[in-house]
């Protein structure tokens, strides 16, 4: 019997010390995570239970203590190890930023980091990227309590008791990772050269996600028969053509979630067929309805 201290529980949340990040701390255990993929780096930090998950074709389990940490773009899915599930805190930190936090410890331009499937085991690790996580929920915390005061003393409260201190447990958590566990993107790809027929067929399903596609327009854009095509594009992406690009459509949707349009408008704009159908697939990918997500 799964232990009820363990309850599907998530917040998404954002911070000014991380600009373009989405931070979630959250708890699942009835949940299970669709294949899908995010545009930022996923740096979880397992604080209790475990998840079990697919990902670069294999299968992994992340205990108590462990990062999983996720390449952006990757397929990956999520689901409990454990009777009790899991609670974890998450960073999707962009792209950009983990970049250029690399070229500043090396002192020069670096190429894209990039890190191995296999989980990371690094108490100390674990421990830094909790740490930051927590000061910057805190914080934030802090910061939209003291708003919510619409007073002069609250607004001036709503700066951090120390913004110092809390930048410098990020940086020294995310440095951490970049030293000890850091390769490049280069190196990674080296034995699996991108097909240029599957950067084809994307292009195709990005330009217009409202757009009707068949699998024929997609052969034909690359000169295969649509069996040739599915089968390259999905063995290439994880994902067939059609489970991709709603990926993709979900991707897109947030920032006009995040802008405050009405979820049914998103659904509609980002090529679902209704709200329900948007809903559905959203909660499958980011383990809470779009609803929540925007309020939090």
């Amino acid at each position: 019997m799964a232990d009820s201290r363990f309850r599907d529980c998530a917040r998404y949340w954002r911070t000014p010390l991380l600009p373009g990040a989405d931070l979630v701390t959250a708890t699942y255990n009835e949940h299970t995570f669709a294949p899908h993929w995010h545009e930022a780096y996923t740096i979880p930090v397992i604080e209790a239970g475990a998840e079990r998950y697919r990902y670069r074709g294999a299968q992994h389990v992340a205990e108590t203590g462990s990062v999983p940490v996720i390449n952006p773009g990757e397929l990956h899915t999520g689901s409990r190890a454990a009777d009790e599930g899991w609670s974890y805190r998450v960073m999707y930190v962009p792209i950009d930023f983990l970049h250029g936090l690399a070229s500043e410890i090396a002192g020069r331009a670096q190429p894209l980091p990039w890190f191995d499937s296999e989980v990371i085991h690094d108490l100390d690790l674990a421990h830094r990227l909790s740490h930051a996580h927590r000061l910057l929920e805190a914080d934030t915390d802090r910061r939209h309590a003291a708003v919510a005061l619409e007073t002069p003393a609250g607004k001036a409260s709503a700066l951090p008791a120390d913004w110092l201190a809390v930048e410098s447990a990020l940086l020294d958590a995310l440095a951490s990772l970049l030293t000890r566990y850091g390769r490049t993107r280069e190196a990674a790809l080296k034995h699996g050269p991108n097909d240029p027929r599957v950067e084809t067929m994307k292009a195709l399903l990005a330009a217009d996600l409202c757009a009707p596609l068949r699998v024929a327009d997609l052969a034909q854009a690359v000169g295969l028969s649509p069996f040739h095509a599915t089968r390259l594009f999905t063995q290439a992406t994880g994902l067939p053509p059609h489970a991709w690009r709603t990926q993709l459509r979900l991707q897109r949707a947030l920032g006009p979630l995040r802008e405050g349009a009405t979820v049914a408008d998103v659904a509609a704009a980002s090529g679902f067929t209704d709200q329900s159908h948007f809903t559905r697939h959203f909660r499958r990918m980011f383990g809470v309805p779009p609803g929540r997500w925007q309020s939090s």
